[in-house]
């Protein structure tokens, strides 16, 4: 019998191919709730997503033969809820009992609701990774493990060696005038600056220095001589915490300002640290302005089509993008490209995204072992300061 799956928004977001995928070349039939299609017209007004429901709606727009389940003599109203698809799903079984229905939903409770009265659910299991490896697989393996490419392990004397090389981790690296603070941060510097690796994910919680390191090694990579890249690049998920801000008005500069408020006061920092007079127009001036010749603040919005070279790029949370996402960054990557990922898969902003699914966890699923790649979980006590301390600590 030809099955009948029902799409859930979260599953077209996560994956905007999934109409495709699901129909298999035509063995299965896909159906999409037109609770749905209202949701994804409220939600392409969201900065973080509106490219996702874009490629949603384009993907839609395009099916020759898009079967849509619309409750006949139904007011619809554009704000609309789970009662509303729970609804329409009912309708359609009831008026087709012959059809395997299956729906499928990364919402644990409507899952749990459809369950009750009947109806066959499943979790989009192409947006599951079985296990979060970014935090399970930490770079550093015990000696008798195996060893992935540009890993650590600890030797007989307690000593961390870089196994590529098999060298002892009996220095310390320094980057702008940043020391580590911890062997982690250490192993993550020794990493960033190893020119054999192209791409480097870092996890760790908050207070860890993963921005400010990435920063640190850009500044170095990009001014000092020899000059190995001429700009950095830094991307970031447009993801708002409490109520929206709304619309932003002005440039491309003025609406992602918010948003990058984090990266410029760090960057001043380092320049506090040891000054960075290059990355600035005018570095006299009494308000520094960040030069966009050598450096680019963005988001994955104002990705699609370019092509980055001679550069470092820094993707910053990418735990807040979903695997499309990173592709669509990654592969913007040219000639000559370092790139830094960071982010912590327990602190996810997006609704759409769990600790398996995001981003930063996809390219390390698919990245280890790649002889160009290298992962590494900072850990240790240090972190932004006794109030930041305070809340890891107690688990607020």
């Amino acid at each position: 019998m030809v099955k009948t799956y029902i799409l859930d928004t979260n599953v077209l977001i996560d994956e905007p191919n999934a109409i495709a995928l699901f129909k298999n070349g035509g063995e299965n039939s896909v159906i999409v709730p037109y609770s749905v299609i209202l949701e994804l017209d409220r939600l392409k007004s969201r900065s973080d997503i509106s490219h996702l429901v874009s490629m949603v709606s384009s993907n839609l727009e395009l099916e020759e033969n898009l079967e849509v389940i619309k409750v006949p003599g139904k007011r619809y109203h554009s704000k609309v809820d789970d009662n509303d698809i729970i609804e329409e799903i009912k309708w359609f079984t009831d008026d087709c009992p012959s059809r395997e229905v299956i729906v499928v939903t990364n919402d644990h409770l409507l899952r749990v609701r459809l369950k009750i009265i009947g109806i066959t659910c499943q979790e989009f299991k192409g947006s599951k990774v079985l296990k979060s490896d970014s935090q399970a697989y930490t770079g550093i393996v015990s000696k008798d493990e195996e060893r992935p490419a540009n890993c650590f392990y600890w030797n007989d004397t307690g000593k961390l060696v870089y196994s590529t090389d098999e060298l002892e981790m009996n220095f310390e690296h320094s980057l702008w005038g940043v020391s580590p603070k911890t062997p982690y941060q250490n192993c993550a510097m020794h990493l960033m600056l190893d020119p054999r690796i192209n791409v480097m994910s870092i996890q760790s919680g908050a207070g860890y220095g993963k921005s400010y390191m990435a920063l640190a090694a850009a500044l170095q990579l990009v001014l000092q001589k020899p000059k190995k890249y001429d700009s950095i690049v830094v991307v970031k998920p447009l993801v708002e915490i409490g109520e929206s801000m709304g619309f932003l008005p002005g440039s491309e500069k003025d609406k992602l300002s918010p948003y990058m408020k984090n990266i410029v006061d760090l960057i001043m920092k380092l320049h506090k640290t040891r000054p960075a007079n290059g990355l600035f127009i005018d570095p006299k001036a009494k308000i520094l302005e960040l030069d966009p010749y050598k450096i680019e603040l963005s988001s994955v919005n104002f990705m699609r089509g370019r092509n980055i070279d001679n550069a470092v790029v820094i993707l910053d949370e990418a735990q807040n993008w979903s695997r499309m996402e990173c592709r669509t960054i990654l592969t913007r990557m040219g000639e000559n490209v370092k790139c830094f990922v960071l982010g912590d898969c327990s602190q996810i902003d997006s609704q759409h995204l769990n600790s398996t699914n995001n981003g930063l966890n996809w390219i390390v699923k698919k990245f280890k072992g790649q002889k160009n790649y290298a992962h590494l979980v900072l850990k240790g006590t240090h972190s932004r300061g006794p109030i930041c301390d305070m809340v890891l600590k107690t688990g607020l």
